[in-house]
């Protein structure tokens, strides 16, 4: 089911070209050249642009309801767990954006439990291995990275523990 999006985003863009328009019409050597930065911006980004676009695409066509649910849901089993950690540590960037994401899956049936399991092995940084491994040795960098994926197991299950009871509490 689609929500009714409001004319924000359309309102901000018309914004957006009016300030353009004005500073064309006041300033046209300052338009000229906000133009020539924005044109190579555009250039680099673009290709960046159509492959998320692409994957969000992807996403929505693939994971479907019935999927995330089989995946990553109740009766998911060992194979659901084991997913939920390495997307976790494959997981980039700032962790903002994920809220968004997981909060989209739980509604289409991701386990409470395995939200906090990715949430939690995020903690392990692939980029970052090589240079652990140097300061503080491979053994020490593998065992505490094996210890991070464990306890993120732990604290889905606490999770999971914890949003029963507050379940419970909430309809008694």
């Amino acid at each position: 089911m689609r929500e009714k999006r409001g004319l924000g985003g359309w309102s901000f863009f018309a914004v957006a070209c009016a300030a353009y328009g004005a500073t064309f019409i006041s300033a046209p050597s300052l338009a000229r050249q906000a133009i020539a930065s924005f044109l190579p911006m555009v250039a680099n980004l673009g290709p960046v642009l159509v492959l998320v676009f692409l994957l969000m695409f992807l996403f929505e066509l693939f994971l479907t309801g019935e999927r995330i649910e089989s995946w990553l849901g109740s009766g998911a089993g060992m194979r659901g767990w084991g997913l939920a950690v390495l997307a976790g540590v494959l997981s980039m960037g700032p962790i903002y954006p994920w809220y968004g994401i997981l909060a989209e899956l739980r509604k289409k049936g991701m386990r409470t439990a395995l939200v906090a399991v990715f949430l939690y092995a995020r903690a392990i940084k692939l980029p970052l291995f090589p240079a652990m491994a140097h300061y503080f040795g491979l053994r020490y960098t593998v065992v505490l990275s094996l210890c991070i994926a464990g306890f993120s197991i732990l604290s889905g299950l606490a999770m999971e523990r914890l949003a029963r009871f507050t379940e419970t509490e909430r309809t008694m």
